[in-house]
């Protein structure tokens, strides 16, 4: 039995092991004991060697020290390990998909995909969808009004197509729809190259309401009749609002033959009111800078 198996992996201990393969293996490096450590932690992580050289083996190293040190589950860890090789991400993004728990959000929102949908397109676009989504990279507040989330989404659209999941592609915002003379605008409309359908996305500043699917389901038809090809499966909707009762959405959803999925969004909160009010403003800022000119 070798010293570290019977001193236990204390300090002292790592420190004189990290010192022995220094001096038995100059011309190599990565035994600091820091590094050691890791390497104890990855072997009890992942005992299984297929895996390992399966599918880790295409992970680069501080994308494998993010699993490490941010997930404590080797279930959660395989599951953001195939998403980090099947999208390519970085690995701030990998981080940052984690710290947003990624996994829990996906494929809960609420939709009927199910019984609107055939299998598999109806399981695709189920996991195609979460809830909720994250926006607090738009740095707006709560108190933002529709139109301005919606403008700073496209302006900031590559994280919103990141945060959106692999498969959107962005196609355009207040796109108009010509109805029997009339005119329609639709908030966002993106196309989904996986599911090869279009995605009509609309904003909605309060609570869910029941009302909100007719206007979107309208939405969804004109979008069939007039940009889908024929080669095109039928156009998904998705609804984003910042609240929703949930049981009142898959009610509203229940007798809704039209492909649609139900889910919140997420802003930066705004400051509590008492916050708010100890604050400086900006003209006593301004006063202050300027020597209370």
């Amino acid at each position: 039995m070798g010293a570290p198996q019977r001193q236990g992996w204390g300090a002292k201990v790592i420190e004189r092991l990290a010192h022995d393969l220094r001096t038995a293996f100059p011309e190599m490096k990565g035994f600091s004991p820091r590094n050691l450590k890791y390497m104890r932690s990855f072997a009890q992580a992942w005992p299984d060697d297929e895996f390992v050289q399966a599918v880790l083996a295409q992970l680069p190293w501080y994308h494998q020290l993010a699993l490490l040190d941010k997930l404590s589950t080797p279930e959660t860890r395989r599951w953001y390990a195939a998403q980090a090789i099947q999208h390519n991400w970085s690995r701030n993004v990998l981080v940052m998909q984690i710290e947003t728990r990624l996994l829990e959000r996906s494929g809960s929102a609420v939709t009927n995909f199910e019984a609107s949908l055939p299998k598999p397109q109806s399981d695709l676009a189920r996991e195609s969808l979460k809830d909720p989504y994250r926006f607090d990279f738009l740095g707006l507040t709560d108190e933002a009004q529709e139109r301005e989330v919606e403008h700073a989404l496209v302006k900031h659209v590559t994280e919103f197509l990141l945060e959106l999941g692999a498969g959107f592609a962005f196609v355009g915002r207040q796109v108009m729809l010509n109805v029997g003379g009339d005119e329609f605008f639709i908030d966002l409309l993106f196309y989904h190259l996986k599911l090869r359908c279009y995605v009509v996305i609309e904003l909605k500043g309060g609570k869910f309401k029941p009302e909100h699917l007719g206007q979107l389901g309208f939405y969804l038809t004109a979008v069939d009749m007039q940009v889908k090809a024929e080669q095109d499966n039928p156009t998904i909707g998705l609804l984003l609002c910042k609240t929703k009762n949930k049981v009142v959405a898959e009610y509203a959803l229940r007798d809704t033959a039209q492909p649609i999925g139900v889910a919140e969004y997420q802003l930066i909160e705004s400051l509590p009111a008492a916050l708010q009010t100890s604050l400086p403003s900006i003209e006593q800022i301004e006063s202050e800078l300027g020597g209370g000119e």
